[in-house]
């Protein structure tokens, strides 16, 4: 290494080790400015520096009630207790248990306070308007839009805070006209204040009814936003109820206009209604995965969302909807979709039955129905319900003082057309229900599998359903149903029956027993069933099937509550080997949806040359019960097992 080598090593040494010593004399010198600042400037001054700047900065008063401490390291700071920011002969805007100013290193040095930024730790913001629509804020505003005017028109000297966070901090918002009531708690955040930039920031962390969201707002122009002109905004707000993002513009003279792209999604309704404290939605099912995207138009306490496209539970519509931001909401509107699968939500309608065989006796929830009025118009061009398939459907949902009315303009519902509406309504002694339904056209033996779980029937009719009950659970509906039941059928079949065989069994040996002819079918050519049905029961008014080789008529009741029937009937051969006609009454007892049909045993011991004298010849009481029983017992099919039997009178 040459000696020229080592003299410029020796001089950049040199050179550093000079560096670090005017380092080290400037820190002395800060160190020592910052220890004569804390000596020359009094507690006093301070405190007033940085009540003006706030003042000038935001136009809010600052009261200071508690003790004020001023710390050097590791950072110059001054901390206020108890500090109120106020207007004019106003209550206190906020409250703050501790206020923390950080201030600014060379002014300090140089003998003047200003502050750097700000931290409110555990500060109290309430937001209160009341019935007339005045909020303790509107004057507050103007101080503050008036503090950032001189901003603006370029004024000689920008107050401006770096940044403004927020520690533990708390918000209330009450609307006495709306009755809301609202607290953001355990709030920390922070506001990017504008200086020369018009654009305001703020992003937070917080609880709201105990679960934690996250937030951000932009303002374009917060100058503008405060004097109720439009200024651009940005909100994203998301938590695990949902998630919620708005996009757009705002502005409040004469009245509150919002006007942008609104999205909102979020894993389930359900469960978001329950947080929002919405009454509980019936069944446990259904209302989940959530989504919604439009342009939205909010002009004082009317929102629009025009176009629109929802989702919900895999279900897809698009359409326009209105709501009444009131202190009852109202929801008008209408929707278009493809298909709409009402599947996830008929856990509600099968919770109506405890077991397979009984209604249930929960009393019925139908407090959802309250604190909301609805008119929405549906349309879509195919609808499923479970097993069943529905074309084209146009129909109307109205909710309106707590009583909701699905009307169908028109369904193609099980090969025919479906017309009417069914209405439930909450009452003070649990619920009303009312159904006026007509089914033209329609498969008989799918609409009957649907309507009320009996599947004997085939063929194609007509049906015209009118029901109405009351009651506090569904056996209770039930016990208290009142209405009627026509249907007009033809070309079809009652499956599970086969009254031709046995007839013609009977026929030629009346004692042969009734055999299994439960496996087959009846053929008609034409059937009518009139019911009249009052306070659970179900009077028979005319029953007829007309078919190929037999008649049936049958009257009797049926038991709505209990699921059972209990009915007598004539069924006769069209043509019989004796040409003279083959007549049998019979009874049909038993569960609607596995029913056990008895031939009369008189007729048919009276049709048994051999057997016919043991009818006069039993006068006895006791003699005729045990004959009875053992008719019965010849009569009885095979695998009748226990199933009621009708006991008709030996005479």
């Amino acid at each position: 290494m040459g000696l020229r080598q080592l003299e410029k090593m020796r001089f950049h040494a040199f050179g550093y080790k000079r560096l670090g010593l005017v380092a080290a004399g400037l820190a002395v010198v800060a160190l020592g400015g910052l220890l004569l600042a804390s000596y020359l400037i009094p507690a006093d001054a301070v405190r007033d520096a940085i009540k003006a700047e706030i003042r000038e900065a935001t136009g809010f008063e600052t009261i200071i009630a508690g003790p004020i401490s001023v710390s050097l390291f590791p950072s110059s700071s001054i901390t206020f207790g108890a500090v109120q920011l106020r207007g004019d002969g106003q209550d206190p805007a906020l409250y703050s248990e501790r206020l923390i100013a950080r201030l600014r290193l060379i002014p300090l040095i140089m003998g003047r306070i200003e502050a750097a930024d700000i931290t409110l730790v555990e500060p109290r913001l309430d937001l209160v308007t009341d019935a007339r629509g005045n909020s303790n804020w509107s004057s507050l505003a103007d101080k503050l839009a008036t503090a950032l005017k001189p901003r603006a028109a370029g004024g000689q000297r920008v107050v401006s805070f770096s940044e403004i966070r927020i520690t533990k901090g708390t918000l209330v918002v009450r609307d006495d006209a709306q009755g809301l009531l609202e607290t953001l708690s355990d709030i920390d955040g922070a506001l990017a204040w504008p200086a020369i930039s018009k654009t305001f920031g703020a992003t937070a962390r917080f609880l709201w009814r105990l679960e934690t969201f996250e937030a951000s707002l932009t303002l374009n122009d917060l100058l503008a936003a405060l004097l109720g002109e439009r200024s651009g905004v940005k909100l994203r707000l998301a938590g695990k109820p949902f998630k919620f993002a708005f996009d757009g513009a705002l502005s409040h003279k004469p009245a509150m206009k919002l006007e942008g792209a609104v999205a909102a999604d979020g894993p389930s309704l359900r469960e978001a209604l329950a947080w929002a404290g919405r009454p509980a939605l019936p069944g446990t099912s259904g209302f989940g995965p959530f989504a919604l995207k439009a342009q939205t138009n909010l002009v004082g306490h009317q929102v629009s969302l025009s176009p629109m496209n929802v989702e919900l539970d895999g279900n897809s519509a698009e359409g326009v909807l209105a709501f009444a931001l009131e202190r009852r909401p109202r929801v008008q509107g209408t929707l278009a979709a493809e298909t709409i699968d009402f599947t996830p939500y008929t856990s509600a309608a099968q919770a109506l039955r405890s077991r397979e065989k009984d209604w249930s006796r929960v009393p019925l929830d139908l407090e959802a129905l309250d604190g909301l009025d609805l008119d929405v118009r549906l349309s879509a061009g195919r609808v499923l319900i479970g097993n069943a398939r529905l074309g084209r459907t146009a129909a109307a949902a109205t909710l309106q003082g707590g009583r909701l009315t699905l009307t169908v303009g028109e369904s193609l519902a099980f090969g025919g057309v479906l017309k009417g509406a069914v209405g439930v309504a909450r009452t003070a002694n649990g619920a009303e229900l009312k159904s006026e339904l007509q089914f033209a056209n329609v498969d008989v033996e799918s609409s009957f599998t649907e309507l009320f779980g009996i599947r004997r029937l085939e063929g194609k009719g007509s049906l015209a359903l009118a029901l109405s009950a009351t009651g506090e659970s569904m056996m209770t509906l039930t016990r208290n149903l009142n209405g009627s039941v026509s249907l007009a059928a033809e070309k079809g079949a009652m499956n599970g029956l086969n009254v031709e065989q046995l007839l013609r069994r009977l026929e030629r040996r009346p004692l042969s027993g009734g055999g299994d002819f439960r496996s087959g079918r009846t053929p008609y050519e034409k059937l009518t069933i009139k019911l009249k049905i009052v306070q659970g029961t179900a009077a028979v008014e005319d029953v007829n099937l007309e078919g190929p080789a037999v008649r049936l008529a049958i009257n009797g009741s049926a038991n709505i509550p209990a699921r059972d029937l209990d009915l007598k009937g004539v069924a006769s051969l069209t043509s019989s080997a004796s040409g003279t006609g083959f007549e049998l009454p019979f009874v049909v007892q038993g569960p609607w949806d596995d029913p056990i049909m008895l031939p009369d045993p008189q007729i048919l011991i009276r049709r048994s040359g051999a057997a016919a004298p043991l009818l006069d010849a039993v006068r006895d009481r006791n003699t005729r019960d045990a004959v009875r029983s053992a008719i019965e017992q010849l009569a009885r099919p095979p695998d009748a097992g226990a199933a009621p039997v009708a006991r008709p009178n030996v005479r």
